[in-house]
C-alpha cells in the first residue's frame, strides 16, 4: 500500500524537469540494494575466514567443513533477519544511523543463533572461541564499513537525481497543493514533480502554495505520458467525488504507468500515522489502545508479583502504622475516597488516615497544602515519607490501580480555581491507562500540591510521555527512582 517503495524521496520541479532523460535509472536503485545486499551476505562469509587467519595458526584437521558450514549457515541467517529486521526498507536506504541500527541488530541476532545451534547439537566445544569472537568482531565492522559506503553511494546518486520518478499530480486543487508540499518538503522521497494537470479551467482552481506548473486537463496528461514524460501519476481529488475518481481512474489505467490516489484532505491531519489491511480494506490507524495486547498481561505481572512481595515485608510496617494512628488521634485508621482511574472509572482508593477524622473530605475536596491544619502530627510523618500511600498496594492486587501509571485524582480536585479538566481539554488522555501509586511525572518532581494551571500541565505532559513510552525496564526505573525520590522529596505536605 502506502509503504511501498516505489516512491522514495523529493526534489523541486524545477530541479527535476532541468535533468535529461538519459542520466535518469530509477531502477538503479533498485539494483544497489539488490547488490548490498549481496555483499553484506559476502561480508558475513569472509570475515569468518579472515578471523580464522587471525585467530588460528591453523584449522584442525578434520574441521575446515565444520568452519565452511558455520559460515554458510550464518550468511543464510543474516540474509533472512536483515529482510526481518527492515534492513532495506525505505527508511534505511539514505540514512546511516537507521541502516547501522538494523544491521547491528541482525548481526547480534546471528551470533545468538549460532551460540545456540551450537549448544543444542552440542558442538560448540569443537569451535575455537577466539575465532568466533574475531569473526563477530571481524563481521561487525565489515557490516557496518559496508552499510556506510553504500549510503553514502546511494545518497550522492540520490543528489543528482539519479532515482527521481517523474509524478505529475492530476487535480490542482487543495488537495493537490498540499500533497505536492508534502513531497518537496520530504527528502527521503525520490521524486521529479513534473506539474499539475487538471480539467477545470485556471480562473476556477484556487491558489497554489507551491509554484508547479499547471500544464493542462486529462489528455493532456496521456499525450505526455504517451510522450515517455511521466513515470507515474498521483490522483489529487476529494474522495467524496467518487464517480469523477472512477472516470479518471479509468482513463489512465490505459496507460503503462503507475496510477496512485492521494489522500483525502482531512488524511494530511494525520500523515504519520501507519495504514493497515482490515481484510482488503486499507484503514489508517489514528490511536492505540495504549498498553494492550501482550504488554496489558506482562504489566499486570509485573504488578502482582512486585506487590505480592512487597507486601510481604511492608505487612509489619502496617500494624506500627495502625498503631500509631490509633495513638494520636480518633478514628479509623484507613481512609477511603472516590478516584477516576483507567476509562475515567471511578473507585475507592486506600490509604492510611493522615487528617483529623472530622476533617477528611470525601467530596469537594481541597488539596493538603503546607502548614495545613488538618493534618495530624503522624499523619504529618506519614504524608512526608509517603507511607500513607502504602494501602494502595490493595488497589494494585485488585486490578484497580498499577505500581506505575498517571497519578489518580479526585473528580472535584482543582488546579487555582478550576477543575483539572476544564484546565486542559485533554486532560482524560491521563486515563487511558490505570493510574498508579507512583509516575513519570512524580519522579520529575511534580508532586504535592497542583495550586497553578502550569503545575497542572506539568504532571500532564509527563503522564502523555509515560503513556506513548511505556515498558518494563521503564517502570523498573521508576520504581527504583521513587525510592531515592521519596528520601529527598520536599513537596508533600
Amino acid at each position: 500500500m502506502l509503504q511501498q517503495p516505489t516512491i522514495t524521496a523529493a526534489n523541486s520541479a524545477s530541479t527535476g524537469t532541468a535533468r535529461s532523460q538519459a542520466s535518469r535509472s530509477p531502477v538503479l536503485l533498485e539494483i544497489g540494494i539488490l547488490g548490498l545486499r549481496a555483499i553484506e551476505m559476502l561480508a558475513v562469509g569472509a570475515t569468518a575466514w579472515i578471523a580464522a587467519a587471525v585467530a588460528l595458526d591453523l584449522i584442525p584437521r578434520g574441521m575446515e567443513a565444520a568452519y565452511g558450514n558455520a559460515a554458510l549457515i550464518a550468511c543464510l541467517f543474516y540474509a533472512a533477519l536483515a529482510e526481518v529486521t527492515g534492513c532495506y526498507d525505505i527508511d534505511t536506504r539514505f540514512s546511516v544511523r537507521t541502516g547501522w541500527t538494523r544491521v547491528l541488530t541482525a548481526w547480534l541476532s546471528t551470533g545468538m543463533f549460532l551460540m545456540t545451534l551450537g549448544f543444542l547439537l552440542k558442538v560448540s566445544e569443537d569451535f575455537s572461541r577466539g575465532w568466533a569472537l574475531a569473526w563477530f568482531s571481524f563481521g561487525a565492522v565489515a557490516l557496518l564499513g559496508t552499510r556506510a559506503a553504500g549510503t553514502l553511494w546511494m545518497r550522492r546518486l540520490k543528489q543528482r537525481g539519479v532515482f527521481n520518478h517523474r509524478v505529475a499530480i492530476f487535480g490542482a486543487g487543495s488537495q493537490g497543493d498540499r500533497l505536492a508540499k508534502y513531497i518537496i518538503g520530504n527528502e527521503k522521497l525520490t521524486i521529479d514533480l513534473v506539474g499539475f494537470f487538471d480539467d477545470r479551467l485556471p480562473e476556477r482552481l484556487p491558489e497554489r502554495e507551491v509554484h508547479l506548473p499547471l500544464y493542462g486537463n486529462l489528455t493532456d496528461l496521456i499525450t505526455r505520458i504517451r510522450l515517455g514524460e511521466v513515470d507515474q501519476v498521483i490522483v489529487a481529488l476529494p474522495w467524496s467525488a467518487e464517480k469523477r475518481l472512477q472516470e479518471v481512474v479509468a482513463e489512465l489505467a490505459i496507460t503503462p504507468v503507475r496510477i496512485r490516489l492521494a489522500p483525502d484532505l482531512a488524511t494530511f491531519a494525520f500523515s504519520q500515522r501507519p495504514v493497515v489491511l482490515l481484510g482488503d480494506l486499507p484503514v489508517m490507524t489514528l490511536f492505540e489502545r495504549p498498553i494492550s495486547g501482550f504488554d496489558q498481561i506482562v504489566k499486570r505481572i509485573e504488578d502482582v508479583v512486585v506487590t505480592s512481595v512487597g507486601l510481604v515485608f511492608v505487612l509489619p510496617l502496617f500494624a506500627i502504622v495502625a498503631l500509631a494512628i490509633k495513638l494520636d488521634s480518633p478514628g479509623p485508621v484507613f481512609f477511603r475516597q472516590d478516584r477516576e482511574g483507567f476509562n475515567n472509572q471511578r473507585f475507592r482508593i486506600w490509604k492510611f488516615r493522615s487528617m483529623r477524622a472530622d476533617r477528611c473530605e470525601a467530596d469537594g475536596i481541597t488539596q493538603a497544602r503546607k502548614d495545613d491544619d488538618r493534618i495530624t502530627r503522624v499523619g504529618r510523618f506519614l504524608r512526608r515519607t509517603s507511607i500513607d500511600e502504602l494501602p494502595q498496594l490493595f488497589n494494585v492486587l485488585t486490578g484497580e490501580m498499577s505500581l506505575v501509571g498517571p497519578r489518580p485524582h479526585a473528580p472535584s480536585t482543582k488546579a487555582g480555581d478550576r477543575v483539572f479538566s476544564d484546565v486542559v481539554s485533554h486532560y482524560a488522555a491521563r486515563h487511558k491507562v490505570k493510574p498508579g501509586m507512583t509516575g513519570w511525572a512524580q519522579v520529575h518532581g511534580w508532586r504535592g500540591e497542583t495550586d497553578t494551571e502550569e503545575k497542572l500541565l506539568k504532571r500532564l505532559e509527563h503522564d502523555l510521555y509515560y503513556i506513548e513510552n511505556w515498558s518494563v525496564l521503564l517502570d523498573l526505573y521508576i520504581l527504583a527512582r521513587t525510592v531515592i525520590t521519596l528520601a529527598f522529596q520536599k513537596t508533600a505536605y
